[in-house]
């Protein structure tokens, strides 16, 4: 039964809709006055008009600390959690206005919230502060791996941004669906944003264990397009954008471990295309950029590594 089914059973018949919130709790304990060990807790401070928050947790030691609101000026929000496993962990703050956020974490020591460099920004209104926001993350473990943990962290202070995530799945460039990997976790991203208009993609994927990807995605401007994917392999990334309307798109896929660094700066369009070894190469591959581009038609880097 998905949200909509659920709310509409709860309904009144023939009754007008009165109530601003809807928290639907699941499989869990809710605000314990003392946790013990296994205990599934959750933790909201909502304020706000017209929020639906739907929560499901599935096995034990999951922790979820959401505070919705916190600038006074949040409405028609949508704030969805599954936790299907244990040890999964999500802390936020949110703020702002219809904004639908949706959380998955299946397996165990999958972490959502907070960027180690800006950390909970509980006075300006926590990891996002934004409008019109649609985010997705999903995160993915196989318990039955000796798996390592999963940690995604983003900090968005901007309106009308579209994230998406992954960390244990890989995107179909042709559908855009997500699948899963092999779970083996190990995976580390932290995505701080700020700026309008973004649409940003990202996914890490491993196949064995120690071999998780980090990414650091910093974008400070507005209006840009971000696909991030990473796949097989211990690779690292990271980019920083600080100019408006660019288009960048990064793959590097398959063993050995490959690495790019990249910055963009500057006030004309700016597109970027990487891909380091998108199959299985014997040698690891690098790449850094640095950039400035001011010509009026704009600067396109397209770069191919590997075979």
């Amino acid at each position: 039964m998905n949200i909509d089914e659920r709310l509409n059973e709860m309904e009144p018949k023939d009754t007008p809709l009165l109530v601003l919130g809807y928290i639907l709790l699941g499989m869990m304990l809710l605000l314990p006055a003392t946790a013990n060990a296994n205990d599934n807790v959750v933790l909201l401070d909502q304020q706000g008009d017209n929020v639906i928050i739907d929560v499901l947790q599935a096995g034990y030691d999951n922790s979820i600390d959401v505070d919705l609101g916190l600038s006074g000026a949040d409405a028609s929000n949508e704030f969805e959690v599954k936790q299907d496993g244990n040890d999964n962990d999500v802390f936020l703050s949110i703020g702002g206005t219809t904004n639908s956020l949706s959380f998955y974490q299946e397996g165990a020591k999958n972490t959502i919230g907070w960027t180690d460099t800006w950390g909970s920004g509980l006075q300006w209104g926590g990891d996002l502060d934004g409008d019109n926001n649609n985010i997705m993350i999903k995160q993915y473990t196989d318990t039955g791996k000796n798996i390592a943990d999963n940690y995604f962290g983003f900090h968005i202070q901007g309106d009308n941004n579209n994230v998406k995530g992954g960390q244990g799945y890989f995107i179909d460039s042709s559908t855009g669906s997500y699948t899963q990997g092999q779970g083996w976790g190990d995976h580390y991203m932290r995505l701080d944003i700020h700026g309008d208009n973004n649409n940003v993609i990202t996914t890490q994927r491993t196949d064995a264990a120690n071999n998780g990807a980090t990414a650091y995605v910093n974008v400070y401007a507005d209006l840009n397009d971000v696909y991030v994917q990473q796949r097989q392999g211990a690779h690292t990334l990271n980019l920083t954008i600080y100019n408006d309307s660019n288009d960048v798109w990064i793959t590097q896929a398959g063993q050995p471990a490959h690495t790019a660094t990249i910055s963009l700066s500057g006030s004309y369009p700016t597109a970027l295309t990487l891909e380091q070894g998108f199959h299985a190469t014997t040698t690891a591959q690098t790449y850094s950029l640095t950039q400035n581009c001011v010509t009026v038609g704009g600067c396109s880097v397209s770069v191919t590594q590997g075979n």
